[in-house]
């Protein structure tokens, strides 16, 4: 029975020539990854899908526009309840973050698929990106004032370098645990399902290999473990929904103190 770790290896589809940055010796091998073909794979269908939408919108929307619609304003709203009218300027990414995790998500629950969101290399570049962007925002709309957002309003003058660093390392571990967290949860359950998955194997051929009373116990165990097949499946659904929910929201919450840096906290 394959490992449950096997679904997550990174296999080259396509081998390309590496890449040498000039001036460096540090080479970036530009292969085509099982891992960056599902990222490719979950924008186009992002693209593909909007482009249907938004090609001949009706004043009655069907199913699908009911669908695109519904999640345009459900991250409208995530975003101006949020950071107010200015979430508007931010919503574009909101959006593209949220819907591209999602993708990603419900792909690779599809037999098969790779899930790209379970490489911690992608949570983490996912997660660097949007902490850069805040550290971008913060210093451009505020300057050194961005340091205010360690420093709580009304605290004592003694207690200010002692919190300055305790906030500050609050704030540097965001990428960290915004990435494990979506990384981990992927990951765990995509190995239970492997898991069980491969129990229905085991135990379904010990049903056909047994004599009567071990045929009795194999089957009863298979279908068991494909009822924890199917109702792992449906969590996992659920967390792939709920875990690009909780990254799209931090991802807000995270823009919102870059935005009110200034004002402190």
């Amino acid at each position: 029975m394959a490992s449950p770790m096997e679904q997550f290896q990174i296999k080259k589809i396509v081998d390309l020539p590496d890449f040498t940055i000039p001036g460096t010796n540090y080479t970036v091998d530009m292969a085509i990854t099982n891992s960056s073909l599902a990222m490719f794979v979950a924008a186009g269908a992002l693209i593909l899908f909007f482009a249907f939408l938004t090609a001949s919108p009706k004043v009655v929307p069907g199913r699908f526009q009911v669908v695109g619609e519904g999640v345009f304003t459900f991250i409208d709203d995530l975003a101006t309840s949020v950071m107010g009218h200015e979430g508007r300027k931010y919503f574009p990414f909101i959006f593209t973050i949220f819907t591209f995790v999602l993708t990603m998500n419900l792909l690779g629950l599809i037999p098969g698929n790779f899930t790209a969101t379970s490489q911690l290399a992608v949570t983490v570049t996912l997660a660097v990106l949007v902490f850069s962007l805040v550290l971008i925002i913060g210093f451009w709309k505020h300057g050194l004032g961005f340091f205010k957002l360690f420093v709580p309003s009304g605290l004592p003058l003694p207690m200010v370098p002692l919190l300055f660093l305790i906030e500050l390392f609050s704030f540097l571990l965001r990428p960290v645990t915004l990435s494990l967290r979506l990384f981990g949860n992927m990951l765990g359950g995509h190995v239970a399902l492997k898991v069980f998955a491969g129990f229905i194997v085991a135990l379904g051929g010990m049903a056909f290999a047994g004599g009567f009373g071990l045929h009795n116990l194999g089957i009863a165990g298979a279908v068991l473990s494909m009822g924890g097949v199917v109702a792992l499946t449906a969590l996992e659904l659920l967390v792939a929904c709920l875990q690009a929910f909780v990254f799209a929201i931090l991802t807000t919450i995270y823009l919102n103190d870059a935005v009110t840096a200034g004002h402190g906290h």
